[in-house]
């Protein structure tokens, strides 16, 4: 009954449910490994990691060919097995063959090597790189003609692939690390935000985080110095702009430190007072530096860089002054709010309240009230927080007005002419602390 066809049998079988178990496990180990550990793999030496990130480039690819690989001795094994219980048993050898089979391909051909497989992707992958890029090679033209087929077929239905479309995307996939590690408890949030900081830059603008032109502390170019001087001393910023007629006619920017070299040069000269009067503003103002409202954060702090200065004036297409913004601007996107010697706790925008809820500037920004609180109101309608309320009232509450949207409460506390200047806000739901 056991003779040498059942042995060959029994081994062929055998062997394709390796090989089942073989493509499984390298499918689940090549798309669940990640590139950016595979690539520091490879940094290190690692030529199988280096394999695998070349296999995986063309995924539609390597998925078509290990999955017909797959197939095949699947199909092959199972009919094998059939052909072998039938000569054993007779026709009731059919149902035992499906039987046994299905157990031993999900044990030993699926269930085992993928979670052997999950458990660590990278290694494996690196493991059977190689011997998978000849299969590729090999049933790369049959793979080819399904490929035409099955897109053809989805044709019909209107539907069109795009692989380049998932492609691989390295922002996304390390924000979503450090959301799952933050979630974890393995990276904390002051950690989180820093890095996702520096990420968003390439996608805002220096609209969204600009001082606004109505917050903005000017010079008047026709001032005596002596006034000059006196506003300069009492500022808590180091570069003023200046200003000729009209605020919206900037003619330069001071510098606290060329003022002061000025005045200094000038006492030193003349006689006194008298030199300190004849001193002519406009010699010691520097060009001002203007940039449209659109430039992204990280080219205008490559500008920053670049051009060694730290402050810029921000106009519209027309050429309207609209506002200004600095590198310590850009800076507090990424490590948050900087203060100084020179800030007050009037500065503050934003404060908690014994009862739970927050007192919020009317010009903070949402992303920044998001990014303390960790809160997610939406900023794609309105850049501050003030903006928001306006935008969802479609009018420009009163004080002591009440609104719930998105989750929270917003309670109008400040309104100086058009502008809300305090708010008083809370989620609707469990109150989150701010952290520490």
């Amino acid at each position: 009954m056991f003779d040498a066809a059942f042995w060959l049998t029994s081994a062929a079988i055998f062997v394709l449910l390796m090989m089942s178990g073989f493509f499984s496990g390298s499918e689940t180990a090549l798309t669940a490994a990640s590139r950016a550990k595979l690539r520091s793999r490879a940094d290190k030496g690692d030529a199988g990691a280096e394999t695998a990130m070349k296999v995986t480039e063309d995924s539609e690819k390597l998925i078509g060919a290990i999955l017909l690989g797959n197939n095949v001795v699947n199909i092959l094994s199972a009919s094998l097995a059939t052909a072998l219980f039938t000569r054993m048993l007779g026709s009731g050898g059919v149902a035992l063959a499906t039987i046994v089979m299905t157990v031993l391909v999900l044990i030993f051909a699926e269930v085992m090597p993928k979670t052997y497989a999950i458990s660590a992707p990278e290694t494996v992958a690196s493991m059977v790189a190689r011997p998978i890029r000849w299969v590729t090679r090999l049933l790369s033209p049959i793979v080819a003609v399904v490929r035409v087929i099955v897109r053809g077929i989805l044709s019909l239905f209107g539907l069109k692939t795009d692989p380049g479309s998932n492609m691989f995307s390295v922002r996304d996939e390390i924000a979503g690390a450090l959301s799952i590690g933050h979630a974890a408890g393995a990276v904390h949030k002051e950690d989180r935000d820093r890095l996702l900081g520096a990420l968003d830059l390439g996608n805002r603008t220096v609209e969204e985080i600009m001082r606004h032109r109505s917050g903005i502390e000017m010079i008047n170019a026709d001032l005596p110095p002596t006034e000059v001087l006196d506003q300069v001393l009492h500022s808590p910023h180091t570069r003023l702009p200046v200003y000729k007629d009209e605020r919206e006619n900037v003619v330069g920017v001071v510098h606290t430190k060329d003022l002061l070299r000025a005045v200094n040069k000038a006492a030193h000269e003349g006689a006194g007072l008298d030199a300190l009067r004849n001193l002519d503003l406009m010699t010691v103002a520097m060009k001002p530096y203007f940039v449209p409202d659109t430039t992204a954060l990280d080219e205008q702090m490559r500008e920053f860089l670049k051009r060694r200065t730290h402050f810029a004036l921000v106009v519209d297409e027309y050429g309207s002054l609209r506002g200004l913004i600095t590198l310590e601007d850009i800076l507090e996107e990424i490590v948050g709010e900087i203060a100084d010697e020179h800030d007050t706790e009037d500065d503050q925008t934003l404060t908690p309240n014994a009862q739970g809820d927050y007192t919020v500037d009317g010009g903070m920004t949402i992303r920044d009230l998001n990014r303390q609180l960790d809160w997610t109101l939406p900023d794609d309608e309105a850049n501050t927080v003030a903006g928001l309320v306006i935008h969802m009232a479609q009018s420009i509450p009163d004080p002591g007005q009440v609104f719930s949207f998105h989750g929270y409460r917003f309670e109008v506390v400040a309104r100086r002419e058009n502008r809300i200047t305090r708010l008083r806000v809370r989620p609707l739901g469990p109150l989150r602390p701010i952290e520490e």
